[in-house]
């Protein structure tokens, strides 16, 4: 029994870690998303946002085997997220300053209720990502007797909540740091928006190599190859950004 524990406290250990990862990219969503509201509204925007997230994988958890197959939830977050980063980009260098400005002022009186729900609809597509990782590695442990919940074995569900409560509180803070990192280096916004864009190419991939629509490799998203890529460019976006953050290498009109 002693051993049962240990391996799930480990395995409870390395889950916390893996949804720490994969909250990173719904926190900077979020962070992104809401980053244009006043103060007092951005702050609310996040809450509903963690709120929105804790509903959605609280759901998906029950939902998993339904959800698992309906690929078109993660195809529109993936269009939504390439979107809106390929649209910021494209007004930041192609558009011209006036433009700019009179976008920046259109988006300034922007609802604060439709500003929560793009967030939402970003929130639905990574709970659907986040609760499918929990699931694959709570899965391979042994059972322990108790009730069911979910379809799973009481403490696989255990681990599973505990771990996405603890990825929900990772995404809270991440998301606060991100704004007030927005807020004091705003050179960092497009990149910001390319990483959004980046992480939205990713749930193409996991849409793509979905066994309903078999374009690539079902285990393509989880291979050693694409976790390099994913990692790789991700960082090399970020760090590039950084360094080029204090310049303003926007297109002059």
């Amino acid at each position: 029994m002693d051993s049962l524990w240990l391996e799930y406290i480990w395995t409870l250990l390395i889950l916390i870690g893996l949804e720490g990862i994969l909250s990173a990219d719904n926190a900077l969503v979020i962070a992104v998303i809401a980053k244009h509201l006043p103060d007092h509204q951005k702050k609310k925007a996040i809450n509903y946002g963690i709120l929105g997230a804790f509903i959605f994988r609280f759901v998906s958890i029950f939902l998993i085997s339904f959800m698992a197959n309906v690929w078109q939830v993660q195809a529109i977050g993936a269009a939504y997220l390439i979107y809106i980063g390929g649209k910021h980009v494209y007004k930041k260098f192609f558009q011209s300053e006036t433009k700019q400005k009179d976008d920046r002022t259109d988006k300034d009186r922007t609802d604060f209720w439709p500003t929560v729900a793009k967030i939402g609809v970003a929130d639905i597509a990574f709970a659907i990502d986040s609760v499918l990782a929990a699931v694959a590695l709570a899965v391979t442990l042994p059972d322990t007797g108790l009730p069911q919940f979910g379809g799973l074995d009481g403490g696989k569900f255990a681990v599973i909540v505990i771990g996405t409560i603890a990825g929900l509180i990772l995404i809270k803070f991440a998301a606060t740091w991100f704004v007030k990192l927005l807020d004091k280096r705003p050179g960092l916004e497009t990149v910001a928006f390319l990483i959004v864009a980046w992480v939205g190419v990713k749930l193409a991939v996991i849409t793509l190599s979905h066994k309903n629509v078999g374009i690539l490799p079902e285990a393509f998203p989880h291979s050693t190859v694409w976790t390099i890529v994913f990692w790789g460019v991700l960082i090399c976006i970020a760090v590039i950004g950084w360094f080029l953050s204090g310049r303003n290498i926007s297109k002059k009109s």
